[in-house]
């Protein structure tokens, strides 16, 4: 079985590599991916297949273009009624963790990983820790059951190694979960920004307040809304404090983590290399332009990806000039390419709307539902609002999208509320 040698790092050297300039990063990636090719192409037939007119070693990250991209739907082996991923480099029996995606767009994928590969896994976890200077005094409470979705595992094993006090919490429910919160004195919360906010509605039903409490962070994921300051604001103020943002994808691992402003999300190129491919041309984005982004695992052997599409938006910034050179997408995760509506002309995403209602305080719960109308993409809000005044949103959404929306007062407590990713948005197209 090949595998790299993966030699954790400690945070000191974690600072020396985020220091380093664009010329050294690149040399390193390139020996990184080298080493990754060298591993996977003997017994990777899913690989093999694909980089068949290119298997050489490359020389330049400059080269990485020449490869073909990688596509969720190709992971999925039709052949495998099981839904094992087609890009696995071992046999079943060498692998001893076994994830399954949620499948909200589809089948749901299995994806598997090596001890060697959930050694890497940590290791992109401690940079994610490391913005949250999460240490072994604290006390973290994971709220969220633990189903077959890797994040909730990897978080829970990469916070252990650090030696704080993790206090899983299952099937408990919302009440539960605070109480639990509150008798331990727990210091940081993992859980997505859909469900920060639904602690925060129980705690306030129940006249508990959250604010005296002795949380101090929340570190969120699995949805847009860490890095939207509509969003984030709102946590923050319903508990008094901090959100720490960070993405990932079962197939693809812990990618990103939150800059100190909180305002978006370094990626971690020390173990993932990283390409904007712009929506408006196709081409390599520039700076800022609002692009999708494509990651290549740079230590992941059992169940690598190579320049995979990752269906997220983003826009690149390269000059963040500060003490971490590497690339920050501005705003976090923006939006997913494949939820974008054209409303009357106008690109309209779930994510910009979400941002201009999270704006409204009085607002408790939404939903969109796009459909078609006439070939015509259209779109529908439902809010649970406290005022049930549903004209300023509409005048908000005229005002800041340049467009008329129909939004529909629903009575509180019908919208679904979420403990893992929200699914505010029905697409019925």
């Amino acid at each position: 079985m090949s595998y790299i040698d993966y030699h954790r790092t400690t945070q000191a050297q974690r600072r020396a590599i985020e220091s380093w300039d664009r010329g050294q990063l690149k040399t390193y990636q390139v020996k990184r991916l080298n080493q990754v090719l060298e591993a996977i192409l003997p017994g990777n037939r899913f690989y093999q297949s694909k980089l068949q007119a290119n298997n050489s070693p490359i020389t330049s990250m400059d080269e990485l273009h020449q490869l073909p991209f990688t596509h969720k739907e190709e992971l999925l082996d039709p052949e495998n009624e099981a839904g094992f991923a087609a890009n696995l480099t071992f046999p079943l029996d060498q692998y001893c963790r076994f994830h399954r995606t949620s499948g909200t767009r589809g089948r749901p994928l299995i994806v598997l990983d090596t001890a060697n590969d959930w050694d890497w896994w940590m290791e992109t976890w401690q940079y994610v820790l490391d913005s949250a200077a999460l240490a072994s005094s604290d006390r973290v409470v994971m709220a969220f059951s633990f189903g077959p979705f890797i994040g909730f595992w990897s978080a829970f094993d990469a916070a252990v190694e650090r030696g704080a006090m993790i206090a899983p919490t299952g099937s408990l429910s919302t009440i539960a979960r605070i109480e639990l919160i509150r008798s331990i004195e727990a210091t940081i919360i993992f859980c997505t920004p859909s469900y920060a906010l639904h602690m925060a509605e129980v705690a306030q039903q129940n006249e508990i307040d959250l604010t005296s409490s002795s949380v101090k962070k929340i570190i969120v994921a699995g949805e847009p809304g860490g890095s939207i300051p509509s969003i984030r604001q709102r946590i923050e103020s319903s508990w008094d404090a901090n959100v720490i943002d960070h993405s990932g994808a079962s197939e693809v691992g812990p990618w990103g983590y939150a800059n100190a402003e909180g305002t978006g999300i370094y990626v971690n190129e020390a173990e993932f290399a990283a390409e904007f491919i712009s929506l408006a041309t196709g081409k390599p984005a520039t700076e800022g332009e609002l692009s999708e982004l494509v990651l290549t695992c740079l230590g992941r052997i059992g169940s690598p990806v190579i320049r995979y599409r990752t269906g997220d938006l983003v826009r690149p910034q390269w000059d963040t000039s500060g003490n971490c050179n590497f690339v920050l997408l501005q705003g976090g995760v923006l939006g997913r390419t494949d939820d974008m509506m054209i409303i009357r002309g106008v690109n309209v995403f779930p994510t910009s709307v979400e941002k201009i209602l999270r704006g409204f305080p009085e607002i408790v719960e939404y939903r969109l539902t796009t459909f078609k109308q006439e070939s015509m993409d259209q779109l529908k809000i439902e809010i649970e609002d406290q005022l049930e005044s549903p004209e300023r949103v509409r005048a908000e959404l005229q005002i800041q999208l340049g467009l008329r929306v129909e939004v529909e007062c629903v009575p509180a407590g019908t919208l679904p509320r979420f403990e893992a990713k929200g699914k505010r948005f029905i697409d019925q197209r």
